[in-house]
């Protein structure tokens, strides 16, 4: 029997005396309103103190480290909860009557958020799963080489290594910048585009380095790599990938305006999103010269049926992986596009970098403090990175938290102290913080 014929024959001809009540009023997007008086929908723009209430966040703490996994607001966990207990009363019904659909309504949500068409967007788990899939799925012929940065993270760096030994392509790996504190855009470019060369195929690099908090220069290396692929035939332009997790909830941009062709982030980190979420951008070009990895459980598996024909399949579905998911979660990623909206994009972007400027601010003028994220916003996002004299970062941690106070280490070979302010900080969260720093002086 055609998949197709089962689903209307069982799961979309289902009558509602034989589906729970709850199930028959599920919208089609999987999402429920916000119901009128809830904290959720009386959020206003640059609301921060609601939005923070939206939160089951411990308060015996100060939570300065929130971007590693996000704790779930209550729109996103609502959600959650509404899918679960769906899927735990009659998974079969409840999954037949959605997976159809309702991918491409997040597809939607995700565009409505970042930019770009639906159709350009495919659901992933994770950064790194959707690292992984691009790099393993770009056409590259031998001889191609992939350019990466030494600032990029485990995820890039092995996703690339695995590639290149499987194709027995190269990688090499340039420093755009010695000093993070000291970093420029003229001299990032500079170093980009004198390290490119003939083989040079693929350009990766990483929008805002959790090693150091630097944001580096996108739209700017966009446009040298642009410039050299004026001078190249067709099938010989670079492509340029970008992970993006650590400025995706942050900075207000439209993804298609970045310039790059790829565009790769987790959604539970800054955005809020159910753990277990993310997706990956791609343009036109970039899709054309993919192939899928994995196959997916949409639009796809109807071409293997031979209901549909491949060009009638959105590319970003054809390269979602298919195979089942923690669907509660993925099902509810649409409210967490809606929270950051209500808020203002931009406001998200001014509250960040407030936060995080007066963290630098407060750390430079210690004399026992190194800093090593700029100061300037243009080329930092939400991530704070420094030394204490005589301490290694572990210690600081370590120190911080013993004093109520939540942050990280940055997990590379080089070792820094990390603060993450965000949405969910106040000025006097970071006073404590600093303060608590002082005193290790």
């Amino acid at each position: 029997m055609l998949r197709r014929q089962f689903l209307t024959g069982l799961g979309l001809g289902v009558g509602a005396s034989v589906i729970a009540p709850q199930l028959a009023a599920a919208s089609a997007t999987g999402t429920t309103p916000l119901a009128a008086g809830s904290p959720a929908a009386m959020i206003k723009p640059a609301d921060w103190v609601a939005l923070r209430n939206l939160f089951p966040l411990t308060k015996k703490y100060i939570q300065l480290s929130t971007f590693l996994l996000a704790s779930h607001p209550r729109p996103v966990s609502d959600a959650i909860e509404k899918h679960r207990r769906a899927f735990d009363e009659n998974p079969s019904d409840y999954w037949h009557q959605h997976f159809l659909t309702i991918d491409r309504d997040i597809c939607q949500s995700a565009a409505d958020y970042m930019g770009g068409k639906a159709e350009q967007i495919a659901l992933t788990d994770s950064t790194t799963m959707g690292l992984g899939l691009i790099y393993s799925g770009l056409q590259l012929e031998s001889g191609d080489e992939i350019l990466q940065t030494v600032h990029d993270h485990y995820s890039t760096d092995m996703s690339l290594a695995h590639r290149a030994k499987r194709s027995g392509g190269s990688v090499r790996r340039i420093a755009l910048y010695d000093n993070p504190a000291l970093v420029n855009t003229a001299d990032v470019v500079k170093r980009l585009t004198a390290a490119v060369n003939q083989q040079t195929k693929v350009v990766a690099a990483t929008w805002v380095h959790s090693s150091t908090g630097v944001k580096l220069p996108i739209r700017a290396m966009a446009d040298a790599i642009a410039s050299l692929n004026k001078k190249r035939k067709a099938n010989r332009q670079i492509i340029f990938c970008v992970d993006g997790v650590h400025g995706f909830g942050i900075e207000d941009i439209d993804v298609t305006t970045l310039g790059c062709d790829f565009f790769v982030a987790g959604t539970h980190k800054w955005i809020f999103g159910p753990r277990g979420t993310g997706v990956i951008w791609g343009n036109e070009r970039a899709w054309s010269q993919s192939e899928p990895v994995i196959p997916s459980f949409s639009g796809s598996y109807d071409v293997w049926l031979g209901n549909l024909t491949q060009d009638q399949v959105p590319m970003g579905e054809h390269m979602s992986p298919g195979g089942f998911h923690s669907f509660e979660h993925r099902w509810a990623l649409p409210e967490a596009f809606k929270l950051h909206l209500q808020l203002g994009k931009a406001n998200v972007q001014k509250r960040i970098h407030q936060l995080n400027t007066y963290t630098k601010q407060g750390l430079s003028a210690m004399p026992h403090v190194t800093l090593y994220t700029p100061l300037a916003s243009a080329l930092s996002s939400g991530l704070v990175c420094f030394d204490v004299q005589g301490m290694p970062a572990e210690a600081v941690v370590e120190h911080m938290h013993k004093k109520g106070i939540i942050m990280s280490a940055t997990p590379y070979r080089n070792s820094y102290a990390r603060f993450a302010p965000s949405l969910l900080n106040n000025e006097q969260e970071i006073d404590v913080a600093l303060k608590e720093i002082s005193t290790l002086g």
